[in-house]
């Protein structure tokens, strides 16, 4: 099915690092008008010196920076925003029932919660210019799940089914929705988990001990680009394509692992799959 091309001006959210600042950048040097959020002023700042980018303050966990983020992209575009990346979010590690519900809480308000708010503002726009794209970052961990990260597991299922039930709304009024499924990226993002890991986990005191020292090494390595993991440049190109295609697909994945994942979970019987990644995850330790 073929989409009707939109206003070459973007919504990025979480551009202070990775995958968001390679989208802004990328986006501007296409000839993109692009808007970059941000949480501190120093970042954005630090964005202002970009050519193409304006940087915005918005926090997903704050209703009325996202309101005013909205107001300020329509008021700019003269209501003719075409295109929104909800990219901002964050990982929390620790098996579920080392986490309170307060924390899983606060998980669901950015990564889930806010990315709502936030689209459901820009919509009516798009639908009277009856033409749009929305893109969420998802992950692989969006159709699998893997142990001590079941918060983000979650908040990434969620994004699928609000992506999955905005396309098939959204459709007939010209806007597409995709979602993007990346498997290990080269980000800082691992750096922003391992503090609310600790700040949020009682390590000690859990159940869940050994487990935990057995995998914090790894948790902590630098995140270099390597054949399994891709730089931010990978998602990135999916993004392009998901805006200016003609054609763009409802699902991106991006990297061997997360397109190998998805096929063997269709062919594998169920519990086949489980053990599979059972012992995927023990072979971690």
């Amino acid at each position: 099915m073929r989409f009707p091309a939109v206003d070459r001006s973007i919504l990025i959210t979480g551009a202070s690092s990775g995958i968001g600042l390679a989208a802004a950048t990328t986006m501007a040097g296409r000839g993109w008008r692009v808007f970059a959020t941000v949480r501190r002023d120093e970042d954005r700042q630090r964005l202002a010196h970009i050519a193409g980018v304006t940087p915005l303050l918005m926090d997903y966990a704050d209703p009325a920076s996202i309101a005013a983020t909205a107001d300020a992209v329509l008021e700019a575009t003269g209501d003719r925003l075409g295109a929104l990346y909800n990219n901002g979010a964050y990982g929390q590690p620790g098996a579920l029932e080392d986490l309170s519900t307060e924390v899983l809480r606060h998980v669901f308000e950015v990564n889930v919660l806010g990315w709502h708010d936030l689209t459901r503002r820009l919509i009516p726009a798009m639908r009277r210019a009856r033409a749009g794209r929305v893109v969420m970052c998802s992950s692989i961990l969006g159709f699998l799940s893997m142990p001590y990260r079941g918060a983000y597991n979650a908040s990434k299922h969620a994004i699928e089914g609000l992506a999955d039930s905005w396309r098939l709304e959204l459709i007939d009024a010209g806007i597409h929705v995709a979602t993007i499924q990346p498997g290990p990226i080269a980000t800082n993002f691992s750096s922003t988990a391992m503090k609310k890991f600790h700040d949020n986990v009682d390590v000690e005191g859990s159940a869940n001990a050994e487990g935990y020292r057995q995998r914090l090494a790894d948790m902590q390595r630098p995140p270099e680009a390597s054949f399994f993991r891709k730089p931010p440049e990978a998602v990135v190109d999916c993004l392009v394509h998901a805006c200016e295609s003609e054609r763009p697909r409802p699902y991106y994945r991006v990297t061997w692992l997360t397109k190998g994942a998805a096929v063997v979970k269709h062919l594998l019987p169920a519990s086949w799959f489980v053990g599979l990644l059972h012992r995927a995850a023990r072979a971690g330790n």
